[in-house]
Order: structure tokens, then sequence, then C-alpha cells
């Protein structure tokens, strides 16, 4: 594979067919980036990060901040910050960030029909939310959107798997914060099978993940770029971008959609003190 930060030109091109085109950090708004979540290192080095139209992939050591990254992106779109769409509205904890008051977000031509924010470690009161909104009734049983069967009854990968293969309808813009976290390795790949079929159906993806048999990872040359030091730029490049070319549908990863994926590498604390010293 080539690597590398994305070309200007690409990128102008990519933006205007995505629903989300990109997110600025409104760094002249920030209290300080002393406190959290600002204090964050993906949020303190961030200032204006371009997205793809098809898959964007956030990867990075835990504690940079690529949860609470997608959470402000999610929030600022008008999702739930416990995640489902934008018509659910539950709250059992109010423990989202501030992050969202600070991000513009500069949204395409193209309006989604669809759209969900996937968060893992709420899920369990997403499913909750569902049951009760169905005992209450007054129209349509949500869980049918979901396969028909309480989520709750399903084990925990099972309903990950459930929502991917059920409630997610295409042409819609969908936020996934590690959706990988309950699911085997047979299920991350038909997952990706999923994804791929969504995209294809006019879906945009913005994944933040750990794992690198999802984003493709594991596939990128040895020799790859890496880029140290410095916060994104007005091209929208952060310090590890890495563009992944069209490769034939058999491979994996983020091959496996049949177009470009970007990958957006946080670089570590070690290697960004690294970088600093050199």
């Amino acid at each position: 594979f080539s690597t590398g930060a994305w070309r200007r030109e690409d990128m102008a091109g990519m933006e205007r067919e995505a629903y989300l085109r990109s997110v600025q950090l409104l760094r002249e708004s920030v209290p300080s980036f002393a406190e959290y979540p600002f204090s964050l290192p993906v949020i303190r080095e961030m200032d204006r990060l371009a997205l793809h139209p098809k898959v964007t992939y956030i990867v990075g050591e835990n504690g940079m901040g690529k949860s609470t990254m997608l959470e402000g992106i999610a929030v600022a779109w008008g999702f739930n910050p416990e995640g489902g769409s934008l018509n659910f509205t539950f709250s059992t904890y109010a423990s989202h960030s501030e992050l969202h008051r600070h991000l513009r977000l500069a949204r395409g031509i193209r309006k989604p029909r669809d759209g969900f924010f996937f968060r893992a470690e709420s899920y369990y009161n997403l499913a909750s939310s569902i049951e009760e909104l169905d005992r209450e009734g007054g129209g349509p049983s949500i869980i049918d959107s979901y396969g028909g069967r309480s989520l709750h009854e399903q084990s925990h990968g099972e309903s990950f798997f459930a929502t991917f293969m059920n409630r997610f309808g295409g042409g819609g813009l969908y936020v996934m914060d590690e959706p990988e976290a309950a699911l085997s390795p047979t299920r991350q790949l038909s997952m990706l099978a999923r994804i791929h079929e969504l995209v294809r159906q006019g879906s945009q993806f913005i994944i933040s993940t750990d794992s690198d048999g999802l984003s493709g990872r594991r596939h990128l040359s040895a020799r790859r770029e890496r880029h140290r030091g410095g916060r994104a730029g007005g091209d929208g490049a952060f310090p590890g971008d890495e563009a992944v070319p069209e490769q034939p549908e058999s491979d994996a990863g983020g091959a496996v959609l049949g177009g470009i994926v970007r990958i957006l590498v946080l670089p570590n604390q070690r290697s960004r003190r690294r970088g600093q010293r050199e």
C-alpha cells in the first residue's frame, strides 16, 4: 500500500460527497487546554479534521481521547449522548463532556435519510430504553427494527450484531464507538461485509476502534510513513494520517470496503514525547 497524508485536491473532491465533511475545534472558545476534555491528547492537538465520505477510522492507544472526540461529534450532530438514532432522548447518567459546544461541523450538500450513534459502553441503556418505549406503546414496535427479538435476551455480541444487520438501513451517517467490543473475529469480518454493503448504499461511517483487523491496519506496509508532532492543519491532515487506496474486495480490513478509507492514527504519549525531544 502507498501511504501518507492525503493530497489536498483529493480531500477537497471527496469532502463534497460526504454528509459530514469535516469537524473543526473552535480553539479560541476553549476555556483551558489544561482541563478535561481539552487536555486529552487528541483534543489538545485537534484543529480541523477532514472526513472521508465513505469510512473514517480513528485508532490509537487507550487514554488518547478517541471516544470523547467521537462522542463530541455525535452530540454536535444531534445524536443522544448515550447512543441511538436522532429520535432517542433517554438519559441514565449525564456523563458526556462539553466538547460538542466547541465543535463546528461542516455538513455536506446531501442529507442522510438515516443515522445512528452506536456506543458500546452504553449499549445496555439503549436496549433498556427500547424495551421501555415498546411497553408504553403508541406506535410501531421499535424492536422490530432490531430484528424483532429483545436485545436483552441475546448475548452481548449477538445483540450488537443484530443492530448492525437490522437497524442500519443505508443512506445514513453512522458514528460507531468501538463496535468490535463484543464481537468475535468471525463476527468482525461479517460486520465489515455489512459496512461494505451499506457504503454501497450511500452511507458514511466514522468509527473509533482498537481493532487492527476491523480498520485494516494489519495490511498496511511496515514502511508506512508516520507523521509526528503538530496538530491537524488547514488541509485536515493529522499526525499519523494514513490513506489506504482501493484494493480487491477479497482483502480484509479497510480494503474489503472496495474504496478508499481514511485512517487517523493517533500518536501515543511516548512517541509524542520522543518526537518532541528529537
